[in-house]
């Protein structure tokens, strides 16, 4: 089994998308651990919602392509359409940052997806989660990474989230 971790993020009914997402994680993969969500102004928008982010790490031992199909279908399941424009509100945007330590396109995804290094909502939480875990590319574990970063006008502040793991498996 190979260590996952994916970013989650929502702007349209955060709480509702967020819990659903992690319900779903819960039931699929096993060993969920997930970070604080964290609330952000959104990055790159001109006018738009603050997004509840987070970081869910989890072990499958699914193909690169089967993870991201499957990313891309329970965002569709919550309302989120291919080709809706980059920098609009989200119901529900999950996206692969790690498959244990690859590098480069592997089925079509890049990883370790290039927002770790440059979104304190990835980064922060990532860096909560697995603090002496290195980068996969660059080296430094996500705990130096975040020490390091500058997160100039990106401002993100943890909230009170509930949601419980489904114990009854």
């Amino acid at each position: 089994m190979t260590q996952v971790s994916v970013s989650i993020g929502s702007n349209i009914d955060r709480e509702r998308h967020i819990r659903s997402c992690l319900d779903i994680l819960d039931a699929t993969f096993d060993e969920l651990v997930v970070s604080r969500v964290y609330e952000s102004e959104p990055v790159g928008f001109e006018d738009g919602r603050n997004f509840f982010n987070l970081v869910a790490v989890f072990h499958s031992d699914w193909s690169v392509g089967a993870l991201q199909a499957w990313c891309k279908r329970i965002e569709h399941d919550h309302g989120r359409r291919k080709g809706s424009p980059k920098f609009s509100p989200r119901t529900l945007d999950i996206d692969l940052l790690t498959v244990g330590d690859l590098v480069g396109e592997h089925d079509g995804v890049m990883l370790p997806r290039d927002e770790i290094l440059y979104h304190a909502f990835v980064l922060l939480p990532l860096a909560e989660l697995l603090p002496d875990t290195p980068h996969p590319e660059d080296g430094r574990t996500y705990a130096e990474l975040w020490s390091e970063f500058e997160a100039g006008d990106q401002r993100l502040w943890p909230v009170e989230f509930d949601w419980k793991p489904n114990t009854a498996r």
